[in-house]
């Protein structure tokens, strides 16, 4: 057996002992709640920053194409149909529009010669010594004299609506005799 020496701790040379410092994280708890407590709404807003521009240049670098994409033959021969067609629909829209109002100006000078023509005739029955509202007058078809008679009411006598009993000052004869005035202060001054 090997022989063991035991010493006595205490008479082995001291050395300096360091401080024991922790093991865990508990200091790093520390600063960083001290660290937020200072400048919590300072990072916050500095976090918020960042992200709003990192957010914006992310929408501008996707709306900027990269490259524009080669066209193929296939694709010039559709977008040269599209324009072809949308062309032939502007032309026709445009024909349409231009026969509309060619009806719409022969309509005009037909109204215009209608009215010169009606002056002319007024002013010659004038010269004649003739009232001008008699010609004015356009002759109405069938049709508009029945609808017109139906319309109009017949006149009836107001006299013999009243009957001969019936005095408004007696009382008698009606459905009310009596009337209260107005309430409210009286009117004059």
């Amino acid at each position: 057996m090997d022989e063991v020496e035991i010493t006595d701790v205490d008479d082995l040379p001291q050395m300096e002992k360091a401080p024991i410092k922790n093991q865990d994280l508990n200091f790093l708890s520390f600063s960083a709640g001290d660290l937020l407590s200072e400048y919590g709404w300072y990072l916050l807003a500095v976090t918020v920053l960042i992200y709003l521009l990192i957010q914006h240049l992310s929408k501008r670098r996707s709306r900027v194409p990269s490259s524009p994409p080669a066209q193929t033959p296939q694709d010039a021969v559709l977008v040269a149909r599209r324009q072809e067609g949308m062309e032939a629909a502007r032309r026709k829209m445009q024909e349409d529009l231009d026969t509309k109002a060619a009806i719409f100006r022969e309509k005009q000078a037909q109204q215009e010669q209608e009215k010169r023509r009606q002056k002319i005739e007024i002013w010659e029955s004038m010269q004649l010594g003739k009232s001008h509202k008699g010609t004015t007058k356009h002759p109405q078809t069938t049709e508009e004299t029945s609808s017109s008679t139906a319309a109009s009411k017949p006149k009836t006598d107001k006299k013999s609506l009243r009957s001969a009993d019936y005095n408004p000052l007696t009382g008698q004869g009606g459905s009310c005799s009596w009337r209260p005035g107005r309430r409210g202060p009286s009117s004059g001054g």
